[in-house]
């Protein structure tokens, strides 16, 4: 069988054994005449591309691999994400907005953005006088993300923006036990 164009790794003649796959599921291998020519991962480009066109940037700071994790809600649903990355919201930098891609089923994927602003950093920062990392913020999202799993009933409402309050940090940062 002759391959040519563009295909997934499942789609390839190089089939799934248990010890060993060509490519995972999420690159695309450029076929001519049955030689792989290029392999490079298959972006969404709802969230992860930047266009001229829209209001909203790039998203940075994505791992070079994605993988997925599960969180088992108080709701009852079991939810895999992933994260996509980040970028600034609102003007002059109001916050970050942290992206997950999530499926309570795993045959419909979803962007949840976490919104975490500036001032409810800042109040927590004033309070205790240091600066948030990078690593922290993405922390304070994460677990935010996890009570929007617990407190919203069903996975549509999963599209609705989760937004940190200030209260919101504080209890989080508490819990991970910033100092």
């Amino acid at each position: 069988m002759r391959l040519t164009g563009l295909q997934t790794a499942s789609e390839s003649q190089n089939q799934r054994d248990s010890n060993f796959s060509f490519a995972p599921d999420w690159y695309a291998c450029q076929y001519y005449r049955g030689i792989v020519l290029a392999v490079f991962p298959v972006l969404d480009p709802k969230t992860v591309l930047w266009s001229p066109f829209s209001k909203r940037r790039a998203l940075t700071g994505a791992p070079a691999v994605r993988r997925m994790k599960t969180y088992s809600a108080q709701s009852g649903y079991v939810y895999q994400y992933y994260y996509d990355g980040q970028r600034p919201f609102g003007s002059s930098a109001a916050g970050i907005e942290f992206v997950f891609s999530v499926s309570a089923d795993r045959a419909s994927w979803r962007p949840a953005s976490v919104l975490i602003g500036d001032a409810a950093i800042a109040a927590w920062q004033d309070r205790h006088g240091r600066q948030l990392s990078s690593t922290e913020r993405y922390a304070l999202a994460k677990m935010a993300l996890f009570q929007a799993f617990d407190e919203r009933p069903t996975p549509e409402r999963m599209k609705d923006e989760v937004l940190v309050r200030p209260a919101d940090v504080e209890a989080i940062a508490d819990t991970l036990g910033f100092d």
